[in-house]
């Protein structure tokens, strides 16, 4: 089978920087984020409410935008970012 040679129109991530759709998304855009969190996300986020004398950032009815915001928010409380 002969190659085809990629179009002028495709774009390839790892040739063009201006393709950024492998660019880390804001959590309000991830197609996933109304999910419930994950485990690691859970436990991780119960971690932090703790260490930061917080415990009301932990709430398990999250979904996985918001626990991924509330982990950011309280990683820079930490001092962890």
């Amino acid at each position: 089978m002969a190659k085809t040679q990629q179009s002028e129109t495709e774009s390839n991530p790892k040739t063009d920087p201006k393709d950024t759709s492998n660019q880390i998304k804001d959590p309000s855009q991830w197609t996933t984020g109304g999910e419930p969190m994950t485990g690691a996300q859970a436990s991780y986020l119960k971690t932090l409410s703790e260490e930061t004398k917080e415990p009301e950032a932990f709430d398990p009815d999250l979904d996985k935008a918001e626990a991924s915001q509330r982990i950011d928010a309280l990683r820079k409380e930490a001092g962890k970012a």
